[in-house]
């Protein structure tokens, strides 16, 4: 007996709908290998696998991968848009407010308490966005000198 293969890129692509490219592709790929990356560093990433891309066409990729639920679209107020692979978990985020640096933080274990709103206004909320402010290590010891 064989152990089940993982799905390659261009499989989870047409599992979802989504024509392959090397493009998206290349895309995918940079995103689950960066750490929560904007627009300039996808397009960088992406044009060292595959070449010239234009940065609509990154745009373009990056909606179609967002909205087939591939890729993961946060924005933190003040900062670029930026990408994550790590999807349908519902995670939070910790945001430096230094310098920007983006991590994840989980949600908390058991029952999702952020998922309980004092008012939920008759929605049926199945995720919410969380994030946390602060100074970074990095960041605090450099102030603290």
């Amino acid at each position: 007996m064989t152990a089940p293969q993982t799905p390659t890129t261009a499989d989870e692509l047409r599992g979802v709908g989504l024509r392959v490219t090397a493009a998206r592709v290349a895309l995918l790929e940079t995103v689950r290998g960066g750490d929560h990356l904007d627009v300039e560093a996808l397009a960088s990433g992406v044009r060292d696998r595959v070449g010239h891309i234009s940065l609509q066409a990154v745009y373009e990729a990056l909606h179609a991968l967002t909205a087939a639920g591939l890729v993961r679209r946060i924005e933190p107020p003040g900062s670029p848009a930026r990408f994550e692979g790590r999807v349908g978990d519902n995670h939070h985020h910790i945001v430096c407010r230094s310098c920007g640096v983006v991590a994840d933080v989980d949600c908390a274990v058991g029952e999702a308490p952020c998922l309980t709103a004092s008012d939920d206004h008759g929605f049926s909320i199945d995720e919410a966005e969380v994030i946390y402010w602060g100074l970074c290590s990095d960041c605090s010891t450099a102030r603290s000198s």
